[in-house]
């Protein structure tokens, strides 16, 4: 899989979408390898999709989009899958990475820290299907801090996701993050897909 990390938000995006950038296009090797780790539990591939993650990251802040924000410590902070998806596919996909792209960041020399205190807050319908305003509004409010989560561990965070399509599921966990008093300066996936006009 040939990463080519670009800005890749959805345009338009939902409000409170922070800037997105991902390391290819959904279609070919990006593609069967996301579909293989999560739905197939091809757990291997947690390292390779982690170090593309983290390339994109490092790509990203060299562009400029870590002006002042990953200077400090911050949180790497997943977008939680559904409890249902979790149970059904026995592992956390993007919990697993999100350790992995983090300790890339701190080889790196970053201030990075894993935390995982996003949750449902609530059942959503399934996304497939819908259109980017319908997933905005299926969305809406259906992440939290956990309650019995610590606090996050600095002032900003960097989110994870495996895909980015209409960017409601960011817009959500940066919201729920912004409720907590954390700032979301950027997003990061490991693929996005082409949006139809």
């Amino acid at each position: 899989m040939a990463a080519v990390p670009a800005r890749r938000g959805p345009r338009p995006g939902p409000a409170g979408l922070p800037e997105c950038w991902s390391a290819t296009p959904y279609e070919g090797a990006a593609r069967r390898a996301i579909l293989a780790y999560k739905e197939r539990g091809a757990v291997a591939l947690a390292g390779v999709l982690a170090q593309v993650l983290a390339f994109t990251v490092l790509t990203a802040l060299g562009a400029g989009a870590g002006a002042g924000w990953a200077r400090g410590p911050f949180a790497v902070v997943p977008v939680p899958s559904a409890r249902r998806a979790l149970r059904g596919r026995g592992h956390d996909p993007m919990g697993r990475v999100a350790v992995l792209v983090t300790r890339h960041l701190v080889a790196s020399g970053l201030r990075a820290e894993p935390w995982a205190g996003l949750r449902q807050a609530r059942r959503v319908a399934d996304q497939a299907g819908l259109s980017a305003t319908q997933r905005v509004a299926n969305l809406a409010g259906s992440l939290c801090v956990a309650g019995r989560a610590k606090a996050p561990p600095a002032p900003s965070a960097l989110l994870l996701d495996d895909i980015v399509t209409t960017g409601a599921s960011l817009a959500e966990a940066a919201r729920a993050l912004r409720a907590a008093g954390v700032r979301v300066p950027m997003a990061a996936t490991v693929a996005a897909t082409r949006r139809r006009s």
